[in-house]
């Protein structure tokens, strides 16, 4: 599985094709930098997906996509070009957030997400 976590206060904007290019001037200088170095290397900044494997499992992921929001989404598979970023990281030119199997969230009223992704499971994630 794939993993990518959000804030959920940026659902609407953002629903329902995730790119970097549009955060672009919303950007601190760290990220800035971040983004030049992704741009030579790539040609494009990627959206970031923590995969699954042995020693690096769901859980685990799940955890780590929660220091950048409050909404988790899963994904069985992600569209070519797929790049690896570093030993457990991923990247995609553009993410379909449609497209997810399951959605993990770290608060109760889930109301405002499934109104987004009817049909799609959302689990509650305990941090602890």
């Amino acid at each position: 599985m794939f993993y990518h976590g959000i804030n959920r206060r940026y659902l609407p904007e953002h629903y329902p094709l995730l790119s970097p290019r549009r955060t672009v001037s919303r950007k601190d200088q760290q990220q800035l930098s971040d983004r030049q170095h992704l741009l030579k290397r790539f040609g494009l900044e990627p959206i970031h997906l923590l995969e699954a494997g042995e020693g690096y499992g769901d859980e685990q992921c799940i955890k780590a996509c929660l220091h950048f929001g409050d909404t988790v989404f899963a994904f069985s598979r992600l569209p070519d070009p797929l790049w690896q970023l570093s030993v457990h990281e991923v990247g995609i030119p553009v993410l379909d957030l449609r497209t997810c199997q399951k959605i993990y969230v770290v608060y109760r009223d889930v109301e405002h997400v499934q109104s987004f992704f009817p049909g799609i499971p959302i689990h509650f994630f305990s941090k602890n």
